[in-house]
């Protein structure tokens, strides 16, 4: 996930003293010490520039980087001084397959097989790679037979066994046990490696048994302290399983072998999907400041300033929305997915740009409608700020879809005061908060809310429909609810209600309930005129 970089020959082949073997910058790759291992392999291409297997594990180095760019500088390099040597043309064919480009990659891995006869095993590991880690196109059939002739060849090299054991855990992610058993069989070969171990853990880490993934990743850490990968795979299993702590132990040893600006990106990463935001933004930002940045990191640093709510969260929602704008200059259109216009659209809002918000959430439910509906309340809500009821009606009715169990209780709110207020169609307000009070039975506005959706459908009060609902509001409503002046209305809104049925009505007629109710209303309002008027009555006397 990093932007690709093109190196000048100058910095790939500058001059380098202190060599290392071929195995150590190979190790070091491994390891994902790709700085360390870079200059490795610049220090034996310096000793010794004709030999083309250096410039094929140089770019492997880069590719394992995420820079194919300058992978494919150095593959094209290897073929200049050694024609004769077929792997740099398996790497311009890794290049080209990994573009997307199968035919011109075939050319190269043709040419690397006619000029193997099909007869070196290497050959046949390294494009059975291709197939199996490419991003699109796989051919795992195709690996595996490539795999099982180079174990006829070379029975005794574990990296074939390991690399099987991909293809079969990628055709079958049902079925873990071939793959498991050539792991075992990588294992058995050189006891030493970790690499067979944690490729173990990982396959209990897709079938979500955390144990036992932890438990093989803790093996490979003892088996060699030094082996990286072991540190980074557990410390994403915990966060996956929001083991928080032990995943920042993980990264923290992960770091201590190696720190450098791509380690602390992975790093970042890994809080920001672990939903540590403003950890990540630490991290992001750190890298940033390092001289890494991409479209990715201003990404996760849009959403994670918006989700970050500790320390100044108004100002973390104006660096967000710089950030969201620094994203969409940088970011390839095909690359804007739907929640970016969602992150764009929130911090917006937060920042006091409700109508621009709008159309960036309604960006985001055009990009992806399939998952539309979580954007519909979000908009709703901006729309309800508004007071743009039918509009808010749209979205809502979107979102429940039939179903009120779709809408939370704000929502179903929100949606019966727009039918109230708005197109004025009280069923469907009396409706709303009939789910509302159903869903909420002790939140006392949810059966004022009813009562007076009630009401309207019977102002003249010929059935009393409002009486239940005004009857649970002054159950429900706390002493200090009640004390508060915001309330006051709706209170004397209630308690005039039931005073004038109590009075009035012919089924419940009962002037000494009636009392209790007007002098609720004359306790509120000592002078109130309908509640002098109900005392000089003969009922009030």
């Amino acid at each position: 996930m990093k932007t690709y970089k093109l190196i000048a020959f100058s910095l790939l082949f500058g001059s380098y003293s202190n060599a290392q073997t071929l195995a150590d910058a190979m190790k070091k790759t491994e390891n994902e010490r790709f700085d360390l291992a870079g200059s490795d392999f610049k220090a034996l291409i310096a000793k010794e520039p004709t030999r083309a297997d250096y410039y094929f594990y140089y770019g492997e180095n880069f590719c394992e980087h995420e820079d194919l760019d300058s992978a494919n500088l150095i593959w094209k390099k290897g073929t200049e001084v050694d024609p004769l040597n077929p792997l740099n043309y398996i790497g311009l064919g890794k290049y080209q397959w990994f573009k997307g480009d199968t035919t011109a990659a075939n050319v190269y891995l043709t040419k690397a097989t006619t000029m193997t006869k099909n007869k070196n095993p290497e050959v046949m590991r390294q494009i059975a790679t291709i197939f199996i880690r490419t991003p699109k196109m796989k051919k795992l059939d195709a690996a595996i037979t490539l795999l099982e002739n180079a174990i006829k060849l070379d029975p005794k090299n574990p990296e074939t066994y390991l690399l099987l054991g991909d293809a079969l855990q990628e055709k079958t992610p049902e079925n873990g046990s071939p793959a498991i058993k050539n792991y075992n069989i990588a294992l058995e070969l050189n006891p030493k490696s970790p690499k067979g171990i944690v490729r173990t853990g990982k396959l209990y880490q897709r079938a979500a048994n955390y144990e036992l993934a932890n438990q093989k990743y803790k093996d490979a850490q003892a088996l060699d302290p030094t082996y990286a990968p072991a540190y980074r795979e557990n410390a994403e299993l915990n966060m996956k399983f929001n083991q928080s702590t032990r995943a920042i132990e993980n990264w923290k040893k992960y770091l201590a072998l190696n720190n450098n600006t791509e380690a602390r990106y992975r790093y970042g990463t890994s809080l920001f999907s672990g939903k540590k935001y403003c950890e990540a933004i630490v991290e992001l930002t750190t890298v940033q400041g390092q001289g890494f940045n991409n479209f990715y990191v201003e990404r996760m640093l849009t959403y994670s300033y918006y989700e970050c709510a500790e320390g100044d969260v108004k100002a973390n929602y104006t660096k967000g929305l710089e950030t969201s704008n620094k994203f969409f200059t940088m970011a390839p259109a095909e690359k804007v997915i739907a929640s970016d216009y969602k992150y764009k659209g929130l911090l917006l809002s937060k920042n006091g740009s409700d109508s621009l918000a709008i159309i960036e959430l309604e960006k985001a439910i055009t990009a992806d409608p399939e998952k539309a509906s979580e954007l519909y309340g979000d908009v709703a809500k901006l729309y309800m700020k508004a007071k743009k009821y039918p509009e808010v009606i749209t979205y809502l009715e979107k979102k429940r879809n039939g179903n009120f169990t779709n809408l939370s209780a704000i929502e179903i709110n929100d949606l019966g005061k727009s039918y109230y207020f708005g197109s004025k169609d009280y069923v469907l307000a009396d409706s709303c908060y009939t789910n509302l009070n159903r869903r909420s039975p002790s939140y006392a506005p949810g059966y004022l809310w009813k009562a007076r959706s009630c009401y309207k459908q019977d102002n003249k009060n010929e059935k009393w429909l409002a009486k239940d609902g005004y009857e649970k509001y002054l159950e429900l409503i706390t002493p200090e609810e009640a004390a508060a002046p915001a309330n006051k209305a709706s209170l004397m809104e209630a308690s005039k209600y039931l005073g004038d049925y109590y009075v009035n009505s012919k089924e419940g007629k009962d002037h000494a309930k009636a009392k209790i109710y007007w002098e609720k209303v004359r306790t509120l309002d000592p002078a109130d005129k309908q509640a002098a008027a109900f005392f000089a009555s003969p009922a009030g006397k």
